[in-house]
């Protein structure tokens, strides 16, 4: 007999303290840009990418030959070799290297899932199929926690939310209304993700840091296989 799997959406990290996920895999979103620049970097060969909470906490690592990685409020730190744009984490620049990096919400929201959760995963919509591929077959719930905006609701995080949802609706039994929620707005959004969050508070904040051209990368669907997963402190390449 099949466990009764049940697929959760928690809409921002505020409300992490209504799940319970000890036996979860809990699936952290950050698609713009800190998960999708994670999963590009373990598919490029990124032998380890360590995420930590402060940016001091990252100088702790300097004399061990690590990339360093911070951002915050979109943009890279002073005196950092680069924050979570995409394009920094290519093959050249980090295959075989670990990099240590902290981001304004998604290494918090990584940091708090890891608290509790059996086992946490990173997903994009660079990965989008693999991921779900993989959910598929574990028996165990899931909670999609969207690493939002400073704690507060974002559309593009559920939107990757939403899409998790529409794949795998089949396959799990119970839902939640943010589920719902999460997949009627991908449904709504699907044929022009682009389009659809120019209506985002966020997308203000972008134009405004002039990466457009990041934002269009990590809306890609289903470029990488890779699923980067926590062991210890470290998110590492999933070996199915």
């Amino acid at each position: 007999m099949h466990h009764q799997k049940s697929i959760e959406v928690c809409l921002t990290p505020a409300l992490l303290n209504l799940y319970d996920t000890k036996n979860s895999i809990v699936v952290v979103i950050d698609v713009l840009r800190a998960t999708s620049s994670i999963v590009y970097g373990i598919d490029n060969g990124a032998t380890a990418i360590i995420p930590v909470a402060q940016v001091d906490d990252c100088l702790a690592y300097t004399t061990r030959g690590f990339l360093l990685a911070a951002e915050r409020n979109g943009e890279v730190v002073e005196g950092y070799d680069f924050g979570n744009s995409p394009f920094s984490y290519v093959t050249e620049k980090i295959s075989g290297k670990t990099v240590v990096l902290t981001t304004t919400n998604g290494t918090k929201a990584l940091h708090m899932a890891r608290e509790q959760a059996h086992q946490v995963v990173i997903g994009s919509f660079l990965n989008l199929k693999s991921l779900c591929d993989w959910l598929r077959e574990q028996e165990r719930d899931v909670l999609l926690l969207c690493a939002g905006w400073k704690d507060n609701f974002n559309l593009e995080d559920t939107l990757f939310a939403g899409a998790v949802v529409s794949e795998l609706r089949k396959d799990f039994t119970h839902f939640d209304d943010s589920c719902v929620a999460a997949e009627d707005l991908y449904l709504l959004a699907k044929d022009d993700l682009r389009g659809y969050l120019h209506k985002s508070s966020h997308s203000h904040r972008l134009a405004q840091l002039n990466i457009e051209e990041d934002v269009k990368f990590c809306l890609q669907l289903n470029i990488c296989q890779a699923i980067p997963v926590l062991v210890g402190d470290e998110l590492v390449l999933l070996k199915n």
